[in-house]
């Protein structure tokens, strides 16, 4: 199944999930990201935070959405936006009609502060996204029509991880 994740500037939040998603779908998923207006490059803690994680980084890269709206892009399953602005906008009309759905996550890369304050917020975003994305992971896809599968997603996209909570509310 594939899988595209979009943000705005796909330079922290959908970054993080591709790579979680490649690393622990284990050939099951192939994960994608991009940007409706991409940074041009990854957020260097968010590289970070990966590579600490033991995740493989060396490919990852802030591209546009257009990429994968063009004849000749992986045919997409599943589509995931991470961030609440590029939900907001018009997107393009993705090849093979694939499932949408809003999983929005706080911006890490929009925290001002010390590097610790900012390491945290990374680490926020990447338990949240970690944590829809182990959901998913635990779906028995086979069997899940079109319908019953998007309404899943919807639901994992509106759960909170019990961490990020508990530290929402301190």
């Amino acid at each position: 199944m594939n899988v595209l994740f979009l943000c705005t500037g796909n330079s922290a939040r959908s970054i993080l999930a591709e790579a979680y998603l490649n690393a622990a779908g284990k050939g099951r998923f192939v994960a994608y990201s991009a940007g409706s207006h991409p940074a041009g490059k990854v957020n260097p803690l968010a590289l970070e935070l990966l590579e600490l994680k033991g995740m493989p980084t060396a490919r990852l890269r802030s591209k546009s959405w257009d990429e994968f709206a063009a004849s000749n892009a992986p045919k997409l399953d599943v589509v995931l936006t991470v961030c609440d602005a590029a939900s907001n906008e018009t997107c393009p009309v993705w090849p093979g009609a694939p499932l949408c759905a809003q999983w929005g996550v706080a911006d890490p890369a929009s925290v001002s502060g010390s590097p610790e304050e900012r390491r945290r917020a990374f680490s926020r975003a990447f338990a949240e996204l970690s944590s829809r994305i182990d959901l998913l992971l635990a779906l028995p896809l086979e069997r899940f029509d079109r319908r019953a599968l998007h309404r899943e997603l919807e639901r994992i996209g509106r759960h909170r991880d019990a961490s990020s909570a508990a530290q929402n509310q301190s």
